[in-house]
């Protein structure tokens, strides 16, 4: 697994986004294999324009999070696509890759909305849930990955580094 850099971390911010809610609230996150740049847009709706090109379409390897509230308490839950659309590689061998690089993007995810993370304690105990959707039943299945604190550092939000 990559160690994550911040200076590789490119966020934008929507302007119609509410800073201080956490719904409605869509990460898209994509990266260049070429550069090891990482793209996180934050936004009341997902970044279809970021995951339009050829090459997303292709690699499927974009992961979207979005900020839900379940009955009074945010719950972050995961999106990624194991098979469909123009998919590199098999079903079997993305489910063997994305589980071992979720955790960074996890990361990227949490330091990438890390204001408004360090400034209400909810999100920090909010559990993150993935989706990993696939054709096959095999690999479509949903898993509980524990609570967004732990994939934050409380000094790291505070002070820009994981």
């Amino acid at each position: 697994m990559s160690e994550f850099k911040p200076e590789k971390l490119h966020v934008t911010l929507d302007p119609t986004l509410d800073p201080h809610a956490l719904t409605p609230r869509r990460d898209t996150l994509t990266h260049s294999d070429q550069t090891g740049d990482l793209f996180l847009t934050v936004a009341p709706a997902y970044d279809r324009g970021q995951i339009s090109g050829w090459y997303t379409r292709l690699m499927r390897d974009e992961v979207l999070g979005e900020w839900l509230d379940a009955e009074g308490r945010p719950e972050l839950h995961i999106h990624l696509h194991v098979s469909g659309g123009l998919i590199f590689g098999t079903a079997g061998m993305r489910d063997r890759i994305f589980p071992h690089h979720l955790p960074l993007a996890l990361r990227v995810l949490v330091y990438g909305d890390r204001d408004l993370i360090a400034a209400q304690e909810r999100p920090l105990d909010a559990p993150l849930i993935v989706h990993f959707h696939a054709r096959q039943d095999k690999w479509d299945r949903v898993e509980d990955w524990g609570k967004v604190r732990g994939y934050s550092r409380s000094h790291s939000l505070r002070s820009g580094t994981l």
